[in-house]
C-alpha cells in the first residue's frame, strides 16, 4: 500500500513537473474542439501514460508476486488481456465521469463541489447498476447454476430472508485463481447473487450456504445503499479540500506546470494528487466502515444458514491470501475484513450458544421446538 501510493505520487509529480500534462490538454486541443470531447481525449491519453509509467510496479505486484505465492492461474497473455480490459473501462467511463465534473468546475466555480458530490453518487449508483450485467462479464463466464439441492437451498434462504431473485450464477474466477469468493452487486433490478467456481469445487455445501447467507446479509441490511450513502459523505469532504487546493495550485504552481487556469484540465494529476492523499490517510476509516459491515453480514449470514462450521471452513480457507491472526493494529489500520480468527471465533460462539440445534439430546432443544 505504501509503494503503490508513493510511486503514484511520483507519477503524478513527474507529468506536472515535465509539462507533460499541458502537452496533453494542447494535444487534446488539436484533435477535439467541444471541451466535453477534449476533456474526454486527455483522460484517455493521461490514464493510458499512468498505466504505462506504472506498468513495472503492476507487473511485479499481479503478475510475479502473484505466481510466486500460487495466487495466479493464468499466463502472462491472460493476464495481460485483463490488464487491457480494465484500461479501455477506465479510459471510457472514467473520460465521461472525469468531463462532467471538470464541466461543473468551470460552470459552477462557487458550488462545483456540492454538484460535484451529487455527480459522484449518480455515478457510483450507476456503476453499481451497470458492473454485474456489463462489465464483470467482460472478465469472466457467468452462468446460472444448475438446477439441483444446492440451488433450491440457496433461493430457499433467499425467499426466506425477502430477497426477490430466482436465480443462482457462479463465475469461472478459477481461471484467474483458486480463491474462494462470492458477492451480491447490483441496483435497481440488477441484483444479483454469484457465488465462483472455486467456491463450489473446494468447500463444502455447507460452507456455500454459510458463505451465500453472508451474501445475503449485504442485501438484506441495504450495505449497498448505505456504501452510496458513505461515499457521498467522502466525496463532498474530498471536493472541499480539492477546490481549496487546486485554487492554490494554479496561483503557486500555474505558470510553472504550464496551468492556464484553475479549470484546467491540466491540472488534474494535481487533484488525482490531493485524492491519493487524502484517499491514503483515511484507509483505516474506509477500512473500518467495510470491516463492520462484512462483519454484520457474517453474523446474518450464520443466524440464517445455521451453518458455523461452514463459515468456519471458508475462513480457514480465505487464510490463503489474508492473514488469519493479525494484531489489533494491524486489523484496524490494513484490513476490509474481519481477521479470519476474529470470523471463526464469532462462528463457534455462535455454535456454543445454540448446541441445542445440532444435538436434540441436550436440555434446550425442547425449549426451542
Amino acid at each position: 500500500m505504501l509503494w503503490d501510493f508513493l510511486y503514484g505520487v511520483a507519477v503524478l509529480i513527474f507529468l506536472l513537473e515535465t509539462k507533460i500534462s499541458a502537452a496533453f490538454r494542447n494535444l487534446a486541443g488539436r484533435i477535439a474542439r467541444a471541451a466535453f470531447l477534449r476533456d474526454f481525449v486527455y483522460w484517455v491519453e493521461f490514464v493510458v501514460a499512468y498505466a504505462v509509467l506504472t506498468f513495472p510496479l503492476t507487473l511485479y505486484e499481479s503478475f510475479f508476486r502473484e505466481k510466486q505465492y500460487g495466487l495466479l492461474n493464468q499466463r502472462f497473455s491472460g493476464w495481460f488481456r485483463d490488464q487491457l480490459v480494465g484500461l479501455a473501462l477506465a479510459a471510457v467511463l472514467g473520460g465521461i465521469a472525469i468531463a462532467v465534473f471538470v464541466m461543473l468546475v468551470r460552470r459552477l466555480p462557487g458550488t462545483w463541489h456540492i454538484w460535484g458530490t451529487v455527480a459522484g453518487v449518480a455515478f457510483t449508483a450507476i456503476g453499481a447498476m451497470i458492473t454485474p450485467v456489463f462489465v464483470m462479464p467482460l472478465f469472466n463466464t457467468y452462468k446460472p447454476l444448475p438446477d439441483g439441492p444446492l440451488k433450491t437451498h440457496i433461493l430457499a434462504l433467499a425467499h426466506a430472508n425477502g430477497i426477490p431473485v430466482n436465480e443462482v450464477y457462479t463465475e469461472n474466477a478459477s481461471r484467474q485463481s483458486d480463491r474462494v469468493s462470492a458477492n451480491v452487486s447490483g441496483l435497481f433490478g440488477t441484483d444479483r447473487i454469484t457465488l465462483n467456481d472455486n467456491l463450489l469445487n473446494r468447500v463444502s455445501p455447507e460452507g456455500v450456504m454459510a458463505t451465500m447467507g453472508h451474501e445475503m446479509g449485504h442485501y438484506v441490511m441495504h450495505h449497498i445503499y448505505n456504501s452510496i450513502i458513505f461515499a457521498a459523505i467522502g466525496i463532498f469532504l474530498s471536493f472541499l479540500i480539492l477546490r481549496w487546493v487546486l485554487e492554490w495550485s494554479y496561483r503557486r504552481f500555474g505558470a510553472r506546470w504550464a496551468i492556464r487556469d484553475n479549470a484546467d484540465i491540466a491540472l488534474l494529476p494535481a487533484a488525482l494528487l490531493v485524492i491519493y492523499i487524502l484517499g491514503f490517510l483515511s484507509t483505516p476509516v474506509s477500512n473500518t466502515y467495510t470491516r463492520t459491515q462484512e462483519y454484520e453480514a457474517d453474523i446474518f449470514g450464520i443466524n440464517a444458514s445455521r451453518q458455523p462450521d461452514g463459515e468456519a471452513e471458508v475462513d480457514v480457507l480465505l487464510g490463503e491470501y489474508r492473514k488469519l491472526d493479525p494484531s489489533p493494529l494491524e486489523e484496524f489500520l490494513f484490513y476490509d475484513h474481519p481477521s479470519g480468527r476474529k470470523r471463526i471465533y464469532a462462528a463457534m460462539r455462535w455454535k456454543a450458544e445454540n448446541l441445542c440445534l445440532f444435538d436434540a439430546t441436550l436440555p434446550c432443544a425442547a425449549t426451542v421446538r
